[in-house]
């Protein structure tokens, strides 16, 4: 059984030559030049500008997106892609002030608007996903460059594709469909 699927288009309105995926692609080059429209079929998947999962992210869950640029506001370079295992179970993940997960620990398992105001800092410098897939923000309110984060330990913020270690909202992936 599949659980995700999503379908490259080189085109605006799913027009022109198209890939379909249902997994993770570290290299989406062969298969298109562009990539201007998009249809998830089922499942939640990110989406990279740069092969191997690197450069800017994005969140994509099942929908049509036929103008990306527009409605989602990344450019039409899409190299890679990873596919968002379905969870159903607990949510935890503990954050550190330093990287390797030393200094300050926060232990968090619901959706964070604000870590600031909550937690009093927004310097994550390392963390651990104990259980769940997580969304973290540079901006408040679910905003900004995103990053995506599945169970493991991030010894330091470039370990999940940070710049800086600046983390102002985090949120639980719970949606599938």
């Amino acid at each position: 059984m599949t659980i995700g699927k999503i379908i490259f288009y080189e085109d605006r309105n799913f027009q022109g030559r198209y890939h379909e995926c249902s997994s993770d692609c570290a290299d989406l080059h062969p298969y298109f030049t562009q990539c201007n429209s998009i249809r998830v079929d089922s499942g939640c998947f990110m989406v990279y500008e740069h092969p191997n999962y690197m450069g800017q992210q994005y969140f994509l869950r099942k929908g049509e997106y036929s103008d990306c640029q527009r409605m989602i506001g990344f450019s039409n370079c899409i190299r890679s892609c990873r596919m968002i295992p379905m969870y159903a179970g607990n949510y935890r993940m503990r954050l550190y002030d330093r990287a390797d997960m030393g200094g300050q620990m926060v232990e968090v398992t619901e959706d964070c608007p604000n870590i600031m105001d909550r937690f009093h800092t927004s310097d994550i410098h390392s963390c651990h996903v104990m259980d769940g897939h997580w969304l973290l923000y540079e901006q408040p309110n679910y905003r900004g460059r995103m990053y995506y984060l599945g169970p493991g330990e991030y010894k330091k913020y470039s370990d999940w594709g940070g710049t800086a270690p600046r983390i102002r909202s985090l949120r639980r992936i719970t949606s599938f469909n």
